[in-house]
């Protein structure tokens, strides 16, 4: 759990404003308290303070008090949030009503905060389902620049040292776009190689997987792999990447070197793109299951600033790790834009 701890340390040494917007939930709370203890990151509770405070002593959360904590229903900066949702959403024929009414809505309000720049990350989802933690971040804080699909990423700290780095590799789209058309797949693999910067730390060396190696196969969803390579080359020169590879090629030095002869990714990936969610998500899991891989995710990627979407079946841990992730990819985030 070596990269967990740095990934601790480093939101530690640069502390980021990251809004819990389901700001009552037992396991949200507890984690909360957690990091509040630890220093990890400055937190933004969203829900009724007197709730909060009243679980808070009920469950024995003493540092609950340092964090920020706003009422949904009530607070001082209601109306100036709900004109700044009108402004971005009038032209798709939102009223200031409406905007007034989901103002109230913690996700949305949340999103608000950090576009508002209140706030730097925000995580969800221990209540809420994947489609409501998105929705009011594609409206309000949109997606990065150059980019048009959200995507997920799973951070596998695996057994297996000679793969990777070290064994840590990073997996997508395991989350988010079904089947996803060349140039989403090349912004999948722009966005992954990111995220395995700002989250594990490591300089990325990405596979275009497929069941082809350099034209072993030929078929229409090969293609697409071909074709997104060369689009995510246009999109990052500096990024080292190859494809088309199969999963092997990809991962052990002696199969690269004899399926692809001179590849500077071959036998060397730690990050793998996959050319469909479908093919993500089992692989994480049969790799997760089969080989006792510790599985870190989904980290979504592609927003303008971090949302992360939780399982409804979290744990408290997870959640504490989800918020570090969150603050490393909001430091990350504002590097990128200097």
């Amino acid at each position: 759990m070596e990269l967990v701890e740095q990934l601790i340390a480093r939101a530690k040494a640069n502390r980021q404003r990251i809004v819990l917007p389901e700001g009552t939930e037992e396991r949200t709370l507890k984690a909360a308290n957690q990091i509040l203890t630890d220093e990890v990151a400055d937190l933004i509770l969203i829900g009724n303070p007197a709730e909060i405070a009243e679980k808070a002593m009920q469950w024995g959360l003493g540092n609950i008090s340092k964090a920020t904590i706003i009422n949904p229903d009530n607070h001082p900066r209601q109306e100036e949030y709900a004109q700044l949702l009108f402004e971005l959403r009038k032209k798709k024929g939102m009223t200031i009503e409406q905007a007034r009414e989901l103002v109230k809505n913690p996700l949305y309000l949340g999103c608000l905060i950090i576009k508002n720049g209140d706030a730097d990350g925000q995580l969800a989802g221990a209540r809420n389902t994947t489609g409501d933690v998105l929705r009011p971040a594609l409206q309000i804080i949109k997606t990065s620049p150059g980019i048009t699909c959200v995507s997920g990423a799973m951070l596998l700290l695996t057994i297996a040292p000679e793969c990777g780095d070290n064994g840590v590799l990073v997996m997508g789209d395991v989350a988010v776009t079904p089947v996803p058309d060349a140039n989403q797949l090349a912004q999948i693999a722009v966005c992954t190689a990111r995220t395995a910067k700002a989250v594990a730390g490591i300089e990325p060396r990405v596979a275009m997987l497929s069941f082809s190696t350099k034209g072993s196969a030929k078929h229409e969803v090969v293609d697409k792999v071909v074709e997104a390579f060369n689009i995510a080359k246009e999109m990052d020169p500096t990024m080292l990447i190859d494809g088309e590879l199969q999963a092997d090629a990809a991962l052990v030095p002696s199969v690269g070197a004899s399926k692809s002869p001179g590849s500077p990714i071959a036998g060397k990936a730690n990050v793998l793109v996959v050319p469909s969610l479908e093919v993500g998500n089992i692989g994480y899991k049969l790799v997760q299951r089969l080989g006792h891989a510790t599985a870190v995710g989904p980290i979504l990627q592609g927003i303008a600033r971090p949302v992360n979407d939780l399982s409804r079946g979290c744990s408290i841990d997870d959640v504490y790790k989800m918020i570090a992730i969150t603050a490393n990819q909001a430091i990350a985030a504002k590097e990128l834009e200097k």
